[in-house]
């Protein structure tokens, strides 16, 4: 299922909000209702959201009726300005966002302009396509025959707009006939594991065990589960890496028992511009995503609670990160340039 199809006067997304209770898709036909699913979580994952962002400002661009170039740039920085304070943890918004202001800023008169934007975020949606491919058949060779994973959240399809990074991994590794099972956590407090990560994998027929975001040390302590496997929202140039809350338990876990911690993200997701983690911007979302599943309370009224949506977890902790580029390893701060350079010069 394509999560974000470019319709040529708006957008169709599915409503990841509904899911799996519900297939429902929506339109989205301006790049104000483009925020707001952004926003709203109604389409999200990192790739994806850059995607969407990218769409949003072509449509966004297509509604401008400007007397002059200036005006025209001035009121589709202004798109982008809203677009860009949706979501602040992941990079691929902000680098989506950047390349959209630059193709416009390209020449031309504003019909050229229109028409590039559209181009450049096809282009942006063909190449997160492709990286998750790569990150998929690269990221399978991690992966024994008879292995059983745990992986936290959604990093599937739904997520990336392609083949998906760490469920791009689990795909592909079952698709060469591996004997592979999977243990996916629920992801609280908005049940990414749960709802996402189950029905994607269900539909590929992989065997997959909900289990609580708290069971997960009993599991690999066990000795039931051979690797860990996730997805990321942001990666510093050092290989510290957020990715939704709760993954930097699970890399303490799974470092803890022996267990290999992997991460699976496009060159996309990584941003070279801050050293380490500590620089990331952690998402604080509305409290009662906590206090309420499903518009029904589990907490005494008027309870507070605080509710960061990505944690961070160090680069000690990441066995390896799978990249479209290449499988890296210690010392990142080496590597992850080494491979940008790479996909710099080759024209990725």
């Amino acid at each position: 299922m394509e999560p974000v199809v470019w319709l040529g006067d708006g957008i169709e997304i599915v409503d990841q909000t509904r899911l799996p209770w519900e297939e429902v898709c929506l339109r989205l036909s301006t790049c104000q209702e483009v925020a707001a699913a952004i926003n709203e979580m109604r389409v999200r994952g990192a790739p994806v959201i850059g995607i969407a962002a990218a769409y949003g400002i072509a449509l966004g661009a297509r509604s401008i009726e400007a007397p002059d170039k200036e005006s025209f740039l001035a009121d589709l920085s202004r798109m982008a300005e809203m677009l860009a304070c949706t979501r602040p943890t992941a990079v691929n918004l902000f680098k989506a966002i950047d390349r959209m202001l630059s193709a416009a800023g390209g020449g031309g008169d504003a019909a050229t302009i229109k028409a590039s934007l559209v181009a450049e975020a096809e282009a942006i949606h063909a190449e997160e396509r492709a990286a998750t491919r790569s990150i998929s058949r690269l990221g399978a060779e991690l992966i024994r025959d008879g292995s059983t994973i745990i992986t936290h959240c959604n990093a599937g399809p739904l997520a990336t707009g392609g083949y998906g990074t760490a469920l791009g991994v689990i795909i592909e590794a079952k698709r060469q006939d591996k004997a592979i099972a999977v243990l996916a956590t629920e992801t609280r407090p908005l049940l990414q594991g749960a709802r996402l990560t189950m029905w994607e994998l269900m539909r590929e027929g992989i065997p997959v065990t909900l289990i609580t975001d708290s069971m997960a040390g009993h599991f690999i302590n066990r000795g039931d589960v051979d690797c860990a496997l996730v997805g990321a929202d942001r990666i510093a140039a050092n290989g510290d890496v957020a990715n939704k809350i709760g993954t930097y338990a699970l890399a303490v876990l799974a470092r803890e028992n022996g267990v290999p911690f992997y991460v699976a993200a496009p060159t996309s997701t990584i941003d070279l511009s801050l050293a380490s983690g500590d620089g990331i911007p952690i998402e604080q979302r509305r409290p009662d995503e906590v206090t309420l599943i499903r518009g029904m309370s589990i907490a005494p009224q008027g309870a507070p609670a605080a509710n960061p949506a990505f944690d961070v977890t160090p680069h000690r902790y990441v066995s390896a990160i799978v990249t479209d580029r290449g499988i890296l390893r210690e010392p990142y701060v080496s590597t992850i340039p080494r491979v940008l350079s790479r996909a710099s010069t080759t024209g990725g």
